[in-house]
């Protein structure tokens, strides 16, 4: 699993409607973030959507309790967090997120060969980048913009 910025259009922040935008303000403007994660075959199965100010390890949890059965999760520095870490532990599943520099424990434990398909996720974003309504958001709303990612998602499934 990881996530990715999307720079959202001047226009499409200030929607009339109380419905949720998931538009953040960070040094690049407006941007919104996906979190999604894939299956063994590089394959989007679960996204989320939130602000780009949202931070990686606080969006998550809700990611990993819709995920389906799994062996591992393999995520990057950005998810390494202890209570993070108890919560796919007691799904079931091993993590493999390496820990930052600055901690205590080290990377000892750390399965590197794992870790090496964490670039099927970063692979996933190339493919659904490809599509323009996904690279930059040009939408008001966050279910219309989650529509969109829904369906390009699919279209990753049809060669398969």
């Amino acid at each position: 699993m990881d996530g990715s910025y999307v720079k959202a259009h001047q226009h499409s922040a200030g929607a009339a409607s109380q419905e949720s935008q998931a538009i953040g303000k960070s040094r690049a403007g407006n941007t919104t973030k996906i979190h999604l994660a894939v299956d063994g075959y590089g394959l989007p199965v679960e996204f989320g959507i939130t602000g780009g100010e949202v931070n990686d390890c606080s969006a998550v949890p809700d990611l990993i309790a819709r995920l389906p059965d799994a062996k591992t999760i393999v995520a990057n520095k950005g998810y390494d967090s202890e209570w993070l870490r108890e919560q796919i532990t007691k799904k079931g599943v091993q993590a493999v997120i390496p820990r930052k520099r600055n901690s205590l424990k080290g990377n000892a434990d750390m399965d590197w060969d794992l870790y090496k398909y964490r670039h099927w996720v970063e692979n996933a974003f190339a493919r659904l980048k490809q599509y323009r309504a996904i690279a930059t958001r040009y939408g008001k709303l966050k279910r219309n913009y989650e529509s969109m990612v829904a369906i390009a998602c699919g279209y990753l499934w049809l060669p398969m």
